[in-house]
């Protein structure tokens, strides 16, 4: 069933997205792709997911650029950088956006299919997490060239 409208809920993350993608494409990064419980039928998402992609070699520039960019200094996928919510260890830019985005260069995403195999962030992306349906994913497209 589709609903109409858009909740408080799904405005903040939203707007939240909008501050970040809007960071990603101030320091180069055009292609990125959002999906997780924000694009598929729910009604109460808690959250928004995607990835972006670099080169492996300019991620320490483009997190360091983004980092001057964020008041709150989110930026980072480090292990020890995760805080506990509700029995799960989330990233900074979670705690403070409810946006996860991941860098993306071609490395597994830690996530398996259904076979066990692991597969990178556009593949895992593609499908739902349990029952390994295939689902889509959104291109950001805007900002600068």
């Amino acid at each position: 069933m589709h609903r109409a409208g858009i909740s408080h809920g799904e405005l903040y993350l939203v707007n939240n997205l909008a501050i970040m993608v809007s960071q990603l494409q101030v320091v180069g990064i055009h292609e990125i792709f959002i999906d997780g419980s924000f694009v598929e039928d729910k009604d109460h998402p808690g959250d928004i997911d995607g990835y972006f992609v670099c080169g492996a070699l300019d991620l320490p520039r483009i997190e360091e650029e983004l980092n001057d960019l964020d008041p709150h200094k989110i930026w980072t996928w480090s292990r020890m950088a995760r805080k506990p919510y509700k029995g799960k260890m989330k990233l900074p830019m979670w705690h403070r956006y409810r946006v996860k985005l991941f860098p993306h260069f071609g490395q597994p995403s830690g996530i398996r299919d259904e076979f066990g195999n692991e597969l990178e962030f556009p593949a895992a992306f593609r499908k739902t997490r349990h029952s390994h349906k295939p689902k889509g994913l959104i291109q950001i497209i805007g900002g600068r060239p």
